[in-house]
């Protein structure tokens, strides 16, 4: 087995027709990330990303897009915004995770949404969860139907929630489609307002997350595209989301909703109305990421898994991760916050350091999250 690292502009169309058949095996997509031309989007904004190509017995087997290691640690194409992360590999293939981290130069990997079709690397996953599925292959109307009879309480909730909005201030509808991009530009305020007012690192204030997202909403090929979709109360806009569809897949990535409506559930209610508007615009499966169980639950039809971990091979960044975690581990017996302190303060950097790959940059925001 070799691997050798090429920039985007290296790909043939060759090699893209096999990277998109990859990645939709027996023709179902796993996920729109895995599509090609999300790991091109990213390389518009970015000029880190490389690919890995994985040849056997001197034919290609798989694909891996990635960012330049910085500071010896290899990230995933988009990570961490990046909902799936993983090789897109011929299916009969199992390839070594060190062997890769050594070619892309580098001694650790870090990933937080790891896609393992084989049941994962053990040795790798520090822990998993589940990005939770909406199957609508039979239909809205038959989807609607099997979850109100497993979780009538939330769907009658939900439907007086409506029924009080459209009372109080108009009609509800949902629009998929935003052409003159006011939706998105209402999106991003609502999204810097959230991270301000939370503390989180405000990614939509990231220059190249911005230059990715305004590429990727108005992208619309044969294969793959951004979408944005809005809920309306009358003239009064409640809810806007932006995701990715591809391959009859359509991934919620960003949603935001107006504060002041936020005792009608607007977010539920824009997904009710993407279910419902899925059929039209070729949607069969919706994919509501992983995490924020406590309403997803009412939405399941499954979940695929996915990992959160690192891979290691020596080095000084090998090193550095391990001795974060040893320090995590003796915080532990301390009392309240400070036993978390270790393990916040890694997150953060982590966090920051992906979004951030240059130090100065990268400094000045995770000082300014520090507090968390």
């Amino acid at each position: 087995m070799h691997v050798r690292i090429v920039s985007i502009g290296d790909m043939t169309g060759e090699q893209v027709a096999k990277w998109n058949a990859w990645a939709a095996p027996h023709g179902r997509l796993i996920s729109p990330y895995f599509h090609y031309e999300f790991t091109a989007a990213i390389a518009r904004a970015r000029s880190d990303v490389r690919i890995a190509i994985v040849e056997q017995d001197g034919e290609i087997a798989g694909f891996f897009p990635h960012h330049v290691a910085h500071d010896g640690v290899i990230r995933p194409v988009g990570a961490p915004m990046s909902d799936y992360q993983g090789v897109i590999a011929r299916p009969d293939v199992q390839i070594p995770l060190e062997r890769i981290v050594r070619a892309c130069g580098g001694s650790a990997m870090v990933f937080d949404n790891w896609h393992c079709p084989r049941g994962g690397c053990d040795r790798a996953r520090r822990s998993r969860d589940g990005s939770v599925m909406v199957d609508l292959a039979g239909g809205a109307d038959a989807y609607f139907a099997a979850q109100r009879a497993e979780y009538r309480d939330h769907f009658r909730k939900t439907a007086r929630r409506q029924r009080a909005a459209e009372r109080d201030i108009g009609p509800a509808r949902v629009v998929i489609g935003d052409t003159d991009g006011s939706a998105f530009a209402q999106l991003d305020t609502w999204k810097q307002t959230q991270y301000e007012t939370t503390g989180k690192l405000n990614v939509f204030g990231i220059g190249w997350v911005r230059e990715t997202l305004n590429d990727l909403r108005t992208l619309d090929t044969a294969g793959f595209s951004g979408l944005t979709a809005s809920l309306w109360f009358g003239d009064r806009l409640a809810a806007v989301e932006f995701g990715l569809s591809a391959g009859g897949v359509y991934h919620s990535w960003f949603p935001a909703y107006d504060p002041e409506l936020a005792r009608y559930s607007p977010g539920l209610l824009l997904l009710h109305g993407l279910f419902e508007q899925a059929a039209e615009h070729g949607i069969e499966r919706l994919d509501l990421g992983r995490g924020g169980l406590h309403y997803k639950k009412y939405y399941s039809s499954y979940e695929v898994p996915l990992d959160q971990g690192r891979v290691l091979v020596p080095g000084l960044a090998s090193t550095a991760i391990r001795s974060w975690e040893i320090a995590e581990k003796a915080a532990g017996v301390m009392p309240g916050a400070v036993a978390e302190l270790p393990a916040r303060l890694r997150r953060r950097w982590s966090q920051v350091s992906a979004f951030q790959p240059r130090l100065a940059p990268r400094l000045a925001s995770f000082a300014g999250s520090i507090s968390l």
